[in-house]
């Protein structure tokens, strides 16, 4: 039998390079020895038995050890004399990313863009890396999911050709229809709907049902402003929201919203362009009525959407902007997405008149938690029981049980929502804003300064001769047609019937399907994604896992220590990893610093590729990781060899 050192001189290593890769393994000797005798055949093992050394060096520095560190120093000298000094090209061609063209000057000035700005770079050189390596480009910058809702959309079309039945028979020339009648038009559709084969069908005399028995109406009046709507023949009336529309959306948002159970009373709703056409909105409606004025001081909850972080800080708004910070971290240093109490605690400062939230956030992607939730309602309600909320609720439906400010705070809270994400129709525009009956928003009106006041009502004076009773909701309807065309707002009746049949769809599945196989989606990607970069993902009862947010400085302080991340500030800028990605894997990430995120994060959206694609965009980024820590190694081996 062969002894250690019988094996050790048939090796290309020495003995001090064995204990290197043995101490840094937990190995034996003789096991190390095999694993280096390995490794050292291929270029890629050197890299990793240089990594190896580096590691142990490190290591000892971090315990105190400088007699070891040193000599350390000198057997990775040593290496590198016999073996390749620094990676050459090709080296480690499965591990490794280059470094991309894009200069660092280049880079630090793009970097200030908004990250949907500077996604159209990235686009530009991930499609040109694709069409010249032949390989696919992966855009995972944006959140337009790749699924959609098809029920709801059957129901719509064959609403839409009952309607037209209708039409032709109320007056009928060539091209020419005349408008849908009222009287036993529910009798005639459930006769048409008889008739019809599909979930679409078995949807709409669901609708017509849930209406007369949830809430009462008369069937001729439900069935014909479902029909009339979707004919899209009249200006939306009321402006703000169709009747029997609105109760329905209301019934669906304390379903998804307020985890199934509203507080008491009822929320005013307003049908909007999509969310982005609503946060508009409710930014121009603060302002106009003194609400908020240049100057004052709002909070913002970040990470949060970037517009909210740009809004503010517009001419005409000119806010005092604090930032509540999600910067709670778990035991293994790795992002927990969470308030601490500390920063929910700074709420209480009567001078904020404002906060502004996404929940579940955006890029990280994660739902207060129910302790943090209860904290900022405790703050609210005893130290500042005035501050005016907006929170986005886009992504409620892929955390199970969510509930929102909306419902914890109702009198406080303007809510935004939108169908898009959940339902795969972002090309619909379909938002609603939220505003309980009894709000701070109506009272801070009433209260205003004498001249405020008068300035305030005068300009809603040719809308109503009693504008100081007029809802702040309503105002906002007005705000939303610069008030002289408050008369043809509104959004679409069309749009308003395709709402509803979403909202109706997911209050008559009573088990809740479609929410199971939209959340399973995400989920298996984000699996997919952290399989690809070889982690563990963390359990997170508050995960929305629509996006996901990776901060590539909390890896490399967790795996390689503070020198390594020293290196990666001083040599790089924080987009660098993007602009690598897009340039040799054409991959499109967004960086997360212009969501408010830490800087050197990125998000990546798990809403529109396959599911093999995240294990690409995971493994890539792997590769890409470690590009940055090989550099730092080669660094270390031209510094060892000069020394």
């Amino acid at each position: 039998m062969l002894s250690f050192e019988d094996c050790l001189a048939l090796s290309e290593l020495t003995e001090e390079e064995i204990l290197a890769i043995a101490e840094h393994e937990h190995v034996s000797e003789m096991a190390a020895l095999e694993m280096g005798h390995y490794l050292v055949q291929t270029p890629d093992g050197q890299m990793r038995i240089r990594a190896m050394m580096a590691d142990d060096m490190e290591a000892a520095r971090g315990r105190g050890d400088v007699r070891h560190a040193a000599a350390l120093k000198l057997v990775l000298r040593d290496f590198l004399a016999h073996h390749a000094a620094t990676p050459q090209a090709g080296d480690c061609a499965q591990r490794s990313i280059a470094p991309p063209h894009t200069p660092r000057a280049a880079q630090r000035a793009l970097e200030r863009l908004s990250p949907f700005e500077l996604k159209d770079r990235l686009i530009a050189l991930a499609a040109d890396h694709a069409r010249a390596s032949a390989s696919q480009m992966l855009n995972a910058g944006r959140g337009n999911p790749n699924w959609l809702a098809t029920t709801p959309r059957e129901a719509f079309f064959t609403l839409g050709r009952f309607a037209l039945e209708e039409s032709r028979h109320a007056w009928e020339e060539r091209d020419l229809g005349g408008m849908a009648r009222k009287g036993g038009i529910a009798r005639r559709l459930e006769a048409f709907l008889q008739g019809q084969a599909g979930d679409g069908a078995r949807l709409l005399q669901g609708a017509l049902d849930y209406g007369v028995a949830s809430h009462g109406f008369d069937p001729d009046e439900w069935a014909h402003e479902l029909a009339d709507a979707v004919l899209g023949d009249q200006y939306p009336y009321p402006v703000r929201m169709l009747p029997g529309i609105e109760a329905i959306v209301h019934d669906y948002l304390a379903k998804a919203l307020c985890g199934g159970e509203s507080p008491p009373g009822r929320y005013d709703l307003f049908a909007t362009e999509g969310a982005t056409a609503a946060v508009g909105y409710v930014f121009d409606a603060l302002v106009d009525n003194s609400l908020l004025k240049r100057g004052d001081r709002v909070a913002l909850a970040v990470p949060i959407f970037c517009p909210y972080l740009e809004i503010p800080r517009l001419g005409r708004y000119g806010f005092d902007v604090v930032e509540i910070c999600a910067s709670e971290r778990r035991p293994d240093g790795t992002h927990a997405w969470q308030y601490p109490d500390a920063q929910i605690a700074r709420l209480a400062d009567r001078s904020i008149k404002a906060l502004f939230v996404v929940n579940p956030s955006n890029p990280p992607s994660v739902a207060i938690r129910p302790a943090s939730m209860n904290r900022l309602v405790e703050v609210v309600r005893s130290s500042n029981p005035d501050l005016m909320i907006v929170t986005d609720d886009v992504y409620a439906t892929f955390v199970p049980g969510f509930r929102s400010l909306l419902a914890a705070l109702p009198r406080n809270t303007i809510g935004i929502y939108s169908f898009s994400k959940y339902f795969g129709c972002t090309g619909w525009r379909l938002g609603v804003v939220a505003i309980h009956e009894d709000n701070v928003f109506d009272r801070r009106i009433a209260a205003l300064a004498r001249n405020e006041r008068r300035r305030a009502d005068a300009r809603y004076a040719k809308l109503t001769v009693a504008p100081e009773r007029m809802k702040f909701i309503d105002r906002m309807v007005a705000d939303s047609r610069r008030v002289a065309l408050n008369h043809t707002a509104g959004l679409s009746t069309p749009q308003q019937v395709q709402m509803a049949l979403f909202a109706l769809f997911a209050l008559l599945d009573q088990d809740d399907r479609y929410q199971s196989l939209t959340r399973d989606i995400v989920r298996r990607r984000l699996e997919a994604l952290w399989a690809g970069l070889g982690l563990t993902l963390p359990d997170d009862p508050d995960r929305a896992g629509y996006y996901c947010e990776l901060d590539l400085m909390v890896w490399a302080e967790t795996h390689y220590g503070a020198a390594f991340a020293k290196f990666l500030k001083d040599n790089h800028e924080p987009v660098d990893l993007v602009f690598r990605l897009a340039e040799h894997s054409s991959i499109v990430l967004l960086p997360g610093g212009g969501f408010g995120a830490p800087e050197w994060s990125l998000r990546v959206s798990l809403a529109n590729l396959p599911e093999e694609a995240y294990g690409q965009i995971g493994e890539n980024l792997r590769r890409a990781a470690q590009s940055y820590h090989e550099e730092w190694l080669a660094s270390q081996a031209r510094a060892a060899q000069h020394s």
